[in-house]
Formats: structure tokens, sequence, C-alpha cells
């Protein structure tokens, strides 16, 4: 991939992380799909968006993109299980990140030129590589702590964890 097409189209989002960070607000806000966002201070969630936003830079300059993206998409996930989202609307909020991300930067004509467009569709493909690692570690993680959550319970109840039987490797 050309590296100076994919720096034009993370510069576009760094440089407007804040107009993408209202956009995907005002639909998280609306979208049926993703009403815990309904109630939830604009602030709070551009918040949530903008520390995306800063890091995405990082899944882009590495060797190893699925260990970055494990280690940002992790944080994501710690931050977004604590403040009680349910894991479909913590991906779907994902989806439509990307869905914001892409359409800015297409909307700002980054990718003018022929050979542009075509670099531009190598950049999707990486963008959409990420975001799979994305759901992926979100899923994980929101699964350890659930897990964790559900194994401290039954161990203030004096009660052997069911994961033995619901989950291979569970309970040991």
């Amino acid at each position: 991939m050309t590296t100076t097409q994919t720096s034009k189209m993370i510069e576009t989002i760094e440089y407007k992380a804040q107009d993408i960070a209202e956009q995907w607000y005002k639909n998280v806000k609306i979208n049926p799909k993703t009403p815990i966002f309904h109630n939830m201070p604009q602030n709070e969630a551009i918040d949530l968006a903008l520390n995306f936003l800063s890091n995405y830079r990082k899944l882009f300059n590495t060797d190893k993109p699925f260990e970055e993206a494990n280690v940002l998409f992790s944080k994501y996930a710690v931050n977004f299980y604590n403040k009680h989202i349910p894991l479909p609307q913590a991906i779907y909020s994902l989806i439509l990140m990307r869905r914001h991300m892409w359409l800015f930067a297409e909307y700002q004509a980054v990718f003018e030129t022929a050979v542009e467009q075509r670099h531009a569709l190598e950049s999707q493909s990486r963008m959409i590589l990420m975001f799979d690692y994305a759901e992926y570690v979100v899923i994980l993680t929101y699964d350890d702590l659930i897990r964790n959550e559900i194994e401290d319970k039954f161990k203030g109840l004096k009660v052997k964890s069911p994961f033995f039987v619901l989950w291979p490797g569970g309970g040991l």
C-alpha cells in the first residue's frame, strides 16, 4: 500500500477527529441499534470516539497490526464495558465509526485522481481489516470481563463456577 495515500487518509482522520466524532455521535444518539447512547452525555460519547480516533494511526504504522489492535481495542472494550454498554451496541458503534471515518475521508475528496482512488480501495481494505480485528478483540475482551465478573460472584457465594461446563478451559 502506498504510504502517502494511507498517510493522507490517516491525517484527514486525525485532523478532523472532532468532526468525525460529532457526526458519529449524532448517528449513535438516534440510531435504534444503539439506545445506550441516546441518553449518554454528548461530551462523554465524543470522548469515547476521540480516544479511538487519536490512536488509529498506530494500527497502520506497525508490522504487527493484530497485536496493536489487541492493545488498543481491549482498552476500548474495557472502557465500554465499564460504562455498561452492551456488547452488540459496542460492536455496532464500531461499525458506525468505520463508516463515518471512511465517508468523511471520501467527502473531503482525499482521493481525487484515478490512482488515488485505487489507493483508496487499498486503504479501505486495510481499514476493514483493522475493524475486523477490533470487533474480534472487543468480543474476546467482553467475554473475559463477563466471565471474571460471574466467577467473582460465584466465589462470593462459595459456589463452584459453571464455566468449566459452559466454556472450554473455564473454571480452571
